[in-house]
């Protein structure tokens, strides 16, 4: 069983930073929206016909998405901003007068939500998105369309959901939820209600709790023996 894990967030509040500490070797990271990544990141190459030991793909084709989250045999494959994969679709289509084109864009976002919990086993999947707020005050994942927010509540198809948050100039996860929001996560999974905003810690601890091999973890418990 794969582990799908959502990290949601305004722009700009430390959900692509918290990148920063994984080794790309064990990641492939698809940018949905092909931009730079917000730290150094000499290590983190895009896949090419000459490189294809890179770690980075650009794609907001859902199939292709699809096909990578099953084909590959990274342990950690990330999609990053998920959302402009209905927003890139919605604006090409948006000359079409049919209502039809909003359940075609939500049954694509269904089926990636689908491929990332049934996909291999011991594989993580995080998608990085942004937020938006319903017409209770909740924040919750940005999407086009009622079918997704009416039909399927995409977080309720996860048991991670993750949002990021800055406190007193500190960018980091809320773990729990505060009423107003989608966050959750298995009880003892993580020890406080906000923590760094750090990919690869939140994936060791993922890794620990559901006893799924990581070679960080085996590295730690060799040198601590």
């Amino acid at each position: 069983m794969s582990i799908a894990t959502l990290i949601l967030g305004q722009s700009g509040t430390g959900k692509s930073t918290s990148l920063r500490n994984l080794n790309p070797q064990h990641v492939l990271l698809i940018q949905v929206i092909k931009k730079p990544l917000p730290f150094r990141s000499a290590g983190w190459a895009y896949i090419t016909p000459e490189n294809k030991q890179g770690s980075v793909l650009v794609s907001d084709n859902p199939q292709f998405i699809i096909n990578v989250i099953n084909g590959s045999k990274r342990p950690i494959i990330i999609i990053d901003d998920f959302q402009y994969v209905m927003a890139n679709e919605f604006m090409r289509r948006s000359s079409e007068k049919s209502f039809d084109k909003f359940t075609e864009i939500g049954r694509n976002a269904w089926d990636i939500f689908n491929a990332a919990i049934n996909t291999h086993d011991h594989k993580r999947i995080y998608l990085l998105s942004h937020t938006e707020e319903d017409s209770q005050g909740k924040t919750k994942i940005k999407t086009i369309g009622k079918m997704l927010d009416e039909k399927i509540t995409l977080e309720g198809m996860v048991t991670i959901c993750l949002q990021t948050s800055v406190i007193n100039d500190q960018y980091v996860f809320q773990t729990k939820n505060n009423g107003n929001s989608t966050v959750k996560a298995p009880m003892n999974l993580f020890g406080d209600d906000h923590i760094e905003n750090d990919l690869n810690a939140v994936d060791v601890s993922i890794c620990e709790f559901y006893g799924i091999p990581n070679p960080q973890i085996q590295a730690q418990a060799t040198q601590q023996s």
